[in-house]
């Protein structure tokens, strides 16, 4: 094959058939021989970029998580909203928005693939608790609309049992039982100062993901 002079397009059609197929098949249901296959490209231009399927995998985790991270900043730099009108609206999106959707599907079971739970762990603690969930509840302690204290800690907490305790891909479950856990996380989180965080819509969303 001849030396590709645009290795980025080429990065960029690998991530784009993963997903796809990912979506489709499932990841375990995905080889790297069907990858390589669809994308028509050969072995060796795969492995110049990437060493094995879970790295590809990363990579697409890596992409969704900076697109949602530039939606994300977005909300948490709009002037128009207060604290709690933020975060109710930086979970709407997280649940709501088509990353999400794509990042359900295309992910494995994460009790099954601990490598991949921990790396969503990492992302919390590193980016997205004190990145945009720590700074909004900060603002809401200021303008008055979010009660909490220890707004650093409540930042983590809040991401950890939502995607952990909340997330269909740790541990799946029926609708009914979702729809309680979903009450249940607001109740808990209303009682240290944060007010109806999910909403119906919202509730909805993480429903939608569950068994039938």
């Amino acid at each position: 094959m001849a030396r590709n002079k645009y290795p980025e397009e080429t990065v960029k059609l690998i991530l784009d058939t993963a997903t796809k197929m990912f979506s489709e098949k499932g990841y375990d249901n995905t080889s790297l021989q069907d990858i390589i296959n669809a994308t028509k490209l050969s072995k060796g231009a795969i492995y110049h970029h990437f060493g094995s399927k879970e790295e590809i995998l990363q990579a697409v985790f890596r992409r969704i998580g900076e697109e949602n991270a530039a939606i994300f900043a977005q909300i948490r730099d709009d002037t128009g909203m207060n604290g709690i009108e933020k975060l109710r609206m930086l979970f709407r999106t997280a649940v709501i928005h088509s990353n999400q959707s794509i990042l359900l599907t295309v992910s494995p079971g994460l009790l099954n693939n601990p490598q991949f739970l921990a790396m969503q762990i990492e992302q919390i603690y590193e980016i997205v608790a004190p990145q945009f969930i720590e700074p909004v509840l900060e603002q809401g302690i200021e303008d008055q609309s979010i009660k909490v204290e220890n707004p650093h800690e409540v930042a983590e907490a809040i991401m950890i049992m939502t995607n952990v305790w909340l997330n269909p891909l740790v541990k799946m479950t029926d609708k009914e039982s979702t729809r309680k856990r979903c009450r249940t996380f607001n109740s808990l989180l209303q009682g240290i100062g944060i007010d109806t965080l999910l909403d119906e819509e919202a509730i909805e969303a993480f429903i939608q993901y569950c068994k039938k």
